[in-house]
């Protein structure tokens, strides 16, 4: 597989040249990851690593499993670990994710779940002709629910989930994840531009938590003359 080296913050990454490369909306879901400590995370869905491997920095402390279906990608993703000397922390789980509902105490329970899940259902919008890119953008492979209950089997009491989506779906993951005791606490949408609409969304939930949600204020990619914000030169940089 031809394959580039990419900088971004302070790792490198090996990506795909022509299948699926990470986007905008990872950075985007490990900076809006805020949690004080944590000892266990799960990044399902995990790609190349990117998110996972971040995280590692962000929580020196932690073990980070990075659950990846795809074979190229889970090998870049081992590659990347070594790449970023993280492999005492951090190590890939080839994994279908639609199976460990089943098998739920055949893995650890973590405190913090991430996921930059496939949102556009299979017969919604063109498909693309690469497979990896069509596996991360339509539900090919894993559906809502299912991406849902592998992290409710994941998720320690307590624990915390945190998801990049499409606006357009917001209701129905909220339902998805109320059905399993997955009650969403914070929430911010993400806009291109200050005159657009929401792109995506950021949401932070917790398995077994109370109600009581509290909807931050939006972060914006560009601003009107098509730079980036502030916020976002900071995230890409910092």
């Amino acid at each position: 597989m031809d394959v580039t080296l990419d900088s971004i913050r302070d790792i490198r990454l090996y990506q795909p040249k022509n299948g699926y490369r990470f986007s905008v909306d990872s950075l985007l879901l490990f900076d809006f990851v805020n949690l004080r400590k944590a000892k266990s995370i799960a990044d399902l869905g995990a790609g190349s690593g990117i998110i996972g491997i971040l995280l590692a920095g962000k929580y020196p402390g932690a073990s980070v499993d990075l659950f990846e279906l795809q074979d190229n990608l889970a090998g870049i993703a081992e590659k990347n670990v070594i790449l970023n000397r993280c492999e005492d922390r951090v190590r890939v789980i080839k994994c279908d994710l639609r199976e460990l509902q089943a098998a739920p105490s055949a893995h650890p329970r973590y405190d913090l779940v991430v996921s930059n899940p496939p949102f556009r259902r299979l017969k919604s919008g063109r498909l693309n002709i690469e497979e990896e890119k069509a596996i991360a953008r339509h539900e090919i492979t894993l559906r809502l629910h299912e991406c849902i209950n592998a992290a409710s089997a994941l998720l320690r009491n307590r624990g915390r989930l945190c998801m990049i989506y499409h606006p357009c779906r917001l209701s129905e993951l909220l339902n998805v994840m109320r059905e399993k005791q997955i009650e969403a606490k914070r929430m911010r949408f993400v806009h291109s531009t200050p005159s657009s609409e929401a792109k995506m969304v950021l949401l932070e939930a917790v398995q077994g938590g109370r109600v009581g949600l509290k909807v931050e204020g939006p972060l914006y990619v560009y601003r009107e003359d098509g730079g980036y914000t502030e916020e976002m030169e900071r995230i890409y940089k910092a």
